[in-house]
Order: C-alpha cells, then structure tokens, then sequence
C-alpha cells in the first residue's frame, strides 16, 4: 500500500517537471532559431537539440517525426 502510494506521488512530480519543462524548452528552442545560437542559455539549448537530431539521423527526419509523435502523446495527457 505503501508503495503504491509512493509511485503515485512520484508520477505526479515527474508529469508537473515535464509540464514546466516543455514549454520552457519549447520557447528556448524558438528563440535560439529567431536569435541565433550565440545567445545566452537559450543557443545552448539550440545546439544540444540540434546535436541530438543529428546523431539520430542523417537528415534528422526521422527525430523530427518521432518529436512529433512525442509531442502528440504529451499534448492528450
């Protein structure tokens, strides 16, 4: 009972970090195209994103497709 009681707070602090989280990356990500990526924190996040996609793929299509799907699942919760 214990345990169970337990997981269930853990998933709901996961879930609120991922709600605050999205967003932030989310805006971090649409700044860093709109400012470059020399900016402050916001092209770190740029180029880490960008580094990620690439090692997934050539053209990085299929990352981007697999954010989407992502995005998608998150966006029903």
């Amino acid at each position: 009972m214990n345990f169970k009681v337990t997981l269930t707070t853990l998933t709901n602090l996961l879930n609120k970090i991922t709600k605050l989280l999205v967003p932030l990356v989310a805006s971090s990500l649409l700044l860093g195209i709109i400012l470059g990526i020399d900016t402050p924190f916001v092209g770190d996040v740029y180029k880490n994103v960008s580094d990620v996609l690439n090692m997934l793929g050539e053209d990085a299509l299929l990352a981007l497709v697999s954010l989407i799907i992502i995005l998608a699942f998150l966006r029903k919760k």
